[in-house]
């Protein structure tokens, strides 16, 4: 990632991009979500459900998920989470992973 030029960022007040600020409602968290499970990797599908808890909050997702705030941390930080943890995560957002056939491209 290109670092940016200190005096561009204060001089007209850009900021990194971050989408945790635009994930505002649950529908927004599934469809973000869906969009990194078709396109993205198992790495990115991680990043974007630790994006996801900061939208929510760490606290409140790790409290609904029934697991620690630091297990939960751990978890999002891992290149390879337990799939039971995932499941937790997931169930606590209330999304569930449905299995679909995928269709040929012609």
């Amino acid at each position: 990632m290109t670092e940016l030029n200190p005096t561009f960022v204060e001089k007209y007040g850009i900021t990194d991009f971050d989408v945790a600020e635009y994930l505002e409602n649950d529908e927004l968290i599934a469809l973000y979500l869906a969009e990194v499970l078709r396109d993205g990797t198992d790495e990115e599908f991680i990043k974007a459900l630790n994006t996801i808890a900061r939208a929510k909050g760490m606290n409140e997702l790790a409290q609904k998920a029934g697991i620690a705030r630091e297990s939960l941390y751990q978890t999002l930080s891992s290149s390879k989470p337990r799939f039971e943890s995932v499941r937790k995560i997931l169930n606590a957002l209330n999304i569930e992973l449905v299995p679909t056939l995928k269709t040929a491209h012609a």
